[in-house]
């Protein structure tokens, strides 16, 4: 069983920075893909980034969304069972409920491929 717990959401202003942290409980952190999430009322959950698994501290594979890539950086620290999402450039549409996952069966761009979810952090872009 894996417990996922995100941090860091808040208020922006455009063009502003957040760092979203997700912490997860488990000694396997590292066998698992992470990715990031995110969702406003009323539309469904969208990929943001994903990290692929890695026993390596000092690389893995990441994949982004076209709507972040290159505003975005998806990070791991093994070492402190957390993954990051650096968000820069914000926009207002960036604004969303983000959420953190692991553990993906098949597709990381599918959140119904991912088992483990954390409760969401709300992150709002004002223009």
């Amino acid at each position: 069983q894996v417990q996922l717990v995100e941090s860091g959401g808040g208020l922006a202003q455009a063009g502003g920075s957040l760092r979203l942290s997700c912490a997860a409980s488990g000694r396997t952190f590292r066998n698992y893909a992470m990715g990031w999430f995110r969702q406003v009322p009323g539309k469904e959950r969208e990929f943001v980034a994903v990290i692929d698994w890695s026993y390596s501290s000092t690389y893995s594979s990441t994949y982004y969304a076209d709507s972040v890539k290159g505003r975005s950086t998806i990070s791991r620290d093994n070492a402190k069972n957390t993954v990051y999402l650096q968000m820069n450039s914000l926009k207002p549409e960036d604004t969303a409920v983000y959420y953190c996952a692991a553990d993906p069966s098949s597709s990381y761009y599918d959140p119904s491929s991912f088992r483990y979810w954390g409760q969401g952090t709300q992150v709002t872009v004002s223009s």
